[in-house]
């Protein structure tokens, strides 16, 4: 399978189901995007048909789904309204796009190694969660808020938890009927039985779920009107009448802007946040994929610099590499970028064809696909793991899902970030010192690399070294000394004279830390010799 892995062709079977999936995912989240960043609707499928489509073809990762992301709502809503137009909104994307080109030539993707790989599991159990509990009111019929909302405070003054219980006091019968009927099929879908059939590759059970979706609706319209979803309960894309319609929804940027400083700064703010959410999903993407393939990143910043310069260019959103559509891309079985690719056809496809048809699925179906996807993404075995793993671990994982959760997926992921460090900090200080008393004896061994941040735990060590001790350095088999510690160990061995203590080291030949090679100190006394 190492050859065909990334082989678009024959991986088909495969890769059409999952860019369906990803496809019906997509298309209430761009509207929903577009909705809450004061853009014409139509901006939000022109990003997530380009995000398909040109960033499909330009990505170097397999798996990776683009489109407009939630995360760039509020800088949108503030940008468009700070630009004064639409036009030189755009302009702004184009040169964001542009900036994100040259990031990606520069090889600034490196950035992305860097991330905790704690942090990056956080942040995918984070969004699980909020998925979950973001669409459990979709499920329940209550569909006021815009799809792809990840915000815990909203605008209306409720949060996250509140529209729950808002939901539950308002259930749509109809829509609570839909949704569990579709949990039912995409539960089954998963059984070894339905999966060991061949028919089941081909026809995946989100498409099910959606076709099911539609005639019940349609059934309660004919038999019990007062049951039937319509307006806000049902997908809205744009319908357009005729081609010229549809090439007139597009908008071209205002090149006589490129004078408005305002511009240049909402283009580096797009392509910078841009780029870092890119990052942060390209990561995450790769610890999903089950053939654990790692993404180019600086190609990636190339593609979406490619992405973001077309969609800028025809009046659409910028994008990103996002993960919920990602996730779901990989839990539908995804195998190559072809899936990403097909999505993006289907978008333009349904834009141009099919609109109506698409506009009679109820989003209660549309939620039990996203209650799935945030169930695999934050499942109880992924926190079992990350507790098995150590504090070192599972505390920078859990404080980025708080923190994610109760901001944003930057928010949370510096916070994450920092508190990360700190443990990597605290465990190099523990770990590269090892300190053994044996009666009057003190043995200090230092481990392969000891930074300064070691520097005050050695301190306090040799400040409590009793008179009439010997302290034994051994740092044969260390690769790196900071000069601190060196210099901390010899300022001891200078003042120990006059405590009565006796300082001896452990040396070898091969020793790569020069205090502690024999080479330099062939007839040191206080050479303890590599037997020793």
């Amino acid at each position: 399978m190492s050859n065909d892995k990334n082989n678009p062709l024959k991986n088909l079977s495969s890769d059409l189901p999952a860019g369906l999936v990803v496809f019906l995912v997509a298309i209430p989240l761009c509207l929903g995007i577009a909705l809450a960043s004061g853009a014409p609707m139509f901006a939000g499928l022109i990003a997530g048909i380009v995000g398909g489509i040109v960033v499909g073809f330009a990505s170097g990762s397999q798996l990776s789904v683009s489109g407009p992301a939630a995360g760039l709502t509020v800088i949108v809503l503030n940008a468009i309204d700070s630009l004064g137009t639409w036009e030189a909104f755009i302009l702004a994307v184009f040169l964001a796009g542009l900036i994100q080109l040259i990031l990606g030539f520069l090889r600034a993707g490196v950035v992305g190694h860097y991330f905790p790989a704690s942090v990056i599991k956080g942040m995918l159990a984070a969004i699980g969660l909020t998925l979950i509990l973001k669409q459990i009111p979709h499920a329940l019929g209550d569909d006021k808020d815009y799809e792809g909302d990840d915000a815990f405070w909203q605008p209306d003054g409720e949060n996250t938890f509140t529209e729950i219980i808002l939901a539950v006091q308002n259930i749509s019968t109809s829509a609570l009927v839909i949704s569990l009927l579709s949990l039912g099929v995409l539960i089954l879908w998963e059984r070894k039985f339905i999966k060991s059939m061949s028919w089941s590759k081909i026809i995946p059970g989100p498409l099910v779920v959606v076709f099911m979706g539609v005639g019940l609706n349609a059934l309660f319209k004919s038999y019990n009107p007062s049951w039937y979803l319509s307006g806000d309960h049902l997908v809205n894309l744009p319908v357009f009448t005729s081609f010229s319609d549809f090439t007139g929804a597009f908008s071209i940027p205002d090149f006589s802007q490129l004078t408005n400083t305002k511009v240049y700064t909402v283009a580096f703010t797009i392509a910078i946040i841009a780029s870092l959410e890119t990052l942060l999903s390209l990561d995450a993407v790769d610890k999903l994929d089950p053939y654990k393939r790692i993404a180019p990143q600086s190609r990636e910043l190339k593609a979406q610099g490619l992405g973001n310069m077309v969609s800028g260019l025809i009046g659409g959103l910028p994008l990103t590499a996002v993960i919920v559509r990602s996730s779901a891309n990989v839990a539908s079985g995804a195998k190559t970028k072809a899936s990403a690719v097909f999505h993006g056809i289907l978008l333009l496809g349904s834009v141009l064809i099919i609109p109506r048809i698409l506009n009679l699925i109820p989003l209660a179906s549309l939620a039990a696909i996203l209650l799935v996807v945030g169930y695999k993404l934050t499942n109880p075995k992924i926190f079992k793991q990350a507790i098995k793993q150590g504090w070192s671990q599972f505390i920078p994982f859990i404080v980025t899902i708080v923190a994610i959760f109760f901001s944003d997926l930057l928010i949370g992921i510096l916070v994450g970030i920092v508190v990360g460090v700190v443990f990597v900090v605290v465990t190099n200080v523990h770990e590269a010192l090892e300190v053994k008393i044996d009666g009057d004896k003190y043995n200090i061994k230092l481990m392969k690399d000891v930074s300064f941040l070691s520097k005050a735990k050695l301190r306090r060590t040799l400040e409590n070294v009793p008179e009439g001790c010997t302290v034994v350095f051994d740092g044969s088999k260390s690769v790196f000394v900071d000069h601190d510690i060196i210099e901390t160990i010899q300022d001891f061995e200078h003042t120990a004279d006059f405590n009565n203590i006796t300082v001896m080291y452990i040396r070898t030949k091969d020793a790569k830390v020069p205090l502690f090679s024999s080479n330099n100190y062939p007839d040191d006394e206080n050479n303890l010799k590599a037997t020793a």
